[in-house]
Parts: structure tokens; sequence; C-alpha cells
């Protein structure tokens, strides 16, 4: 047991230290194309810190054959994701966290409430999941509304680009560091966090045999949490260099990748649609995503301009306990997946 804890604190710590430098190399990516942080935290940032997730569901169907541990991951990470979105609002000041976020960012929590709907009533199909070979009927249905959604979210953004070009002029912050540099840098951060996630889908198999906790539970709590820890670094220091559009559509844009990778996951798991073989547990995590990403939308739209208590806005509570309430219907459902 001790072991297998060790193995996983160790895998935590390497995503975490190299995490932190994402946020940096992704923010002067984002200043240096002229894209616009909002759309480089969606799509580059979103992407690479959703990588783990992409690994760990390929090595969970393809060799350790846990497709609940996948599955579990994914879905779990939907949840902790929103989720951070209280931490930084702790962090944001003494006004809550969306009084001031680009309302484009209803545009991608919007996808990611049709996305994770979709893999959510395919779970509840179960058996029922009509299959082209072995891949779910779901899968190019997600993979069709994914490419829709970027490429849309891409042509929203683009339009605003000239809206920003005076504010990038004048603050330009890393002009010693040049592009390539910052790729580089980038890319090799990047696939050390993937290569600490190979571990993870056989970490999780054994913690669930030895806990008794169920595969179900362990990758929806556990796995997603360590998966989910590049999101947390990466948004938290990109709120402390004041990138708060792109801490937040790094968590948006983070929700509909890990959608995307359970399409992948399908194409990969030859036994079947990965849904069949699952636990209709992660069902319950899927439609708590849909109504934190429901919260995030509404306090989008209505920006409360005060904070509750405990320097935390009523919609920072409410994420709060929507995951606190996921954890606990995951505990007493756990003998059933």
């Amino acid at each position: 047991m001790l072991v297998i804890w060790l193995q996983f604190i160790l895998c935590s710590t390497v995503i975490v230290l190299c995490g932190t430098n994402l946020s940096r190399y992704g923010d002067i990516i984002a200043e240096k194309s002229g894209l616009g942080r909002a759309w480089i935290g969606l799509v580059l940032m979103a992407s690479v810190t959703s990588l783990p997730e992409l690994i760990t569901g390929i090595s969970s169907v393809a060799f350790a054959n846990v497709p609940n541990i996948a599955l579990g991951d994914i879905m779990g990470s939907c949840v902790f994701n929103l989720s951070i979105i209280a931490l930084m609002d702790i962090l944001h000041g003494t006004k809550p966290i969306f009084s001031k976020a680009e309302h484009g960012h209803i545009l991608s929590a919007g996808f990611g409430v049709v996305l994770i709907g979709i893999a959510s009533i395919s779970i509840l199909s179960n058996a029922g999941i009509p299959a082209i070979w072995h891949i779910g009927i779901y899968t190019p249905v997600i993979i069709m509304i994914y490419l829709i959604g970027i490429r849309g979210l891409f042509l929203f953004e683009k339009r605003k680009i000239k809206e920003f070009v005076e504010e990038m002029a004048e603050a330009l912050q890393y002009e010693h560091i040049s592009t390539k540099e910052a790729v580089t840098k980038y890319v090799f951060n990047a696939l050390i966090i993937i290569g600490a996630a190979a571990w993870l889908p056989f970490i999780g198999d054994r913690l669930a045999e030895a806990t008794g906790l169920g595969r179900s539970f362990i990758g929806s709590i556990f796995i997603a949490l360590t998966t989910s820890l590049p999101e947390l670094v990466v948004s938290i220091s990109a709120l402390k260099i004041g990138a708060t559009d792109m801490a937040i559509a790094n968590l948006f844009g983070s929700n509909i990748f890990n959608i995307f990778i359970l399409a992948i996951d399908d194409i990969f798991y030859t036994k079947g649609p990965i849904l069949s073989h699952v636990s209709t547990n992660h069902a319950v995590t899927g439609f708590v995503a849909v109504v934190m990403t429901g919260i995030a939308i509404v306090s989008l739209e209505y920006r409360l301009e005060k904070k509750a208590f405990l320097r935390l806005g009523w919609d920072a509570i409410a994420l709060l306990l929507a995951y606190i309430i996921n954890v606990y219907l995951l505990y007493t459902l756990r003998s059933h997946g």
C-alpha cells in the first residue's frame, strides 16, 4: 500500500512541477502570436494540460484493461476543473472572478454542456448504444461537435483580435524570450507531464483493489485529481500574472477536450463501445458537471459584484457544494461500480 501511494505522490509531484512552467510559456506564446489569450487558453493550454487524461485513458483501455479508470478520470476531471474556479475566486481579490470575465467563455461553456450531456446520456444508455464496428455512435458525434466548437470559438475570438492589438502592444512583458525558446520549453514540460501519466491507470487499479473503493470512485476522485493538477497549477499561475481569461478558458477548454478524449479512448477500446462496459455511476459525475457548468454560465451572465463570505462569491460556494455532493454520491454508490 505504501509503495502504491508513493508512486501516486511521485506522479502528482512531477505534474505539478512541470505544470507550473506551462502557464508562463503559454502566456508568452499567446502574447507573441497575437491570437488572444482567451483562445490560446482554450486550445493550446487546455489540450496540453489535458494530455495526462489522454495518456491515462489510452493506457487504461489499451494496456491495463480498466475502462472505469479511464472514464472516471475524464468525468471526474470535468467536475474538478470547475471546482478550481472556486479556488481562483478566493485568490482573485475583492470581486468575484466572473465579474469582469469575457462573455466569450459562455460559448465554450455551452459546448461543454452539450458534449458532457451527450456522454452522460450515452452512459445511461449502456448496452443499448448503437455501434459501428467496436465504436459507439456517440464517438463520431462527439468528434464532429468538438471540431465545430473549436472552429466556432476560434472565429469568435478572431473577431475580437483588433480590440487586443493596442493592449498587447503596450503589455509586452517577454521581449527577452523568443517565440522559439517559449515553444521549445513549453513542449519539453508538456512531454514530461505526459510521461508521468503513463503510470496512473496501473496505480489506480492497484489502489482500487487495495482500498476496496472500486475503480469508478478511484478514477473519478484520485486519478482525476492527479491528472487535473496541471489545470490547477496553470490556472492559478495564470491568475497570478493577470491572465484571468486564459485561466478560465483553460478550464472550460479542458472539459471540452476531455470529452474529445473519451471519443479517442472509445477508438482504442476494441471490446465494444467503451460506454457499454463501464459503470452507470459515471453519469452522476457527468450530470453534476453539467450543473456546475450551468452555474458558471449564469455567473458569467449575471456578474455578481460582491463576494458573500470567506472571500467566496455565491457562485463559487455553489460550485464547491456541487463538487462535495458529487464525491458523496460516488462514495455511496461505490459498491455498484
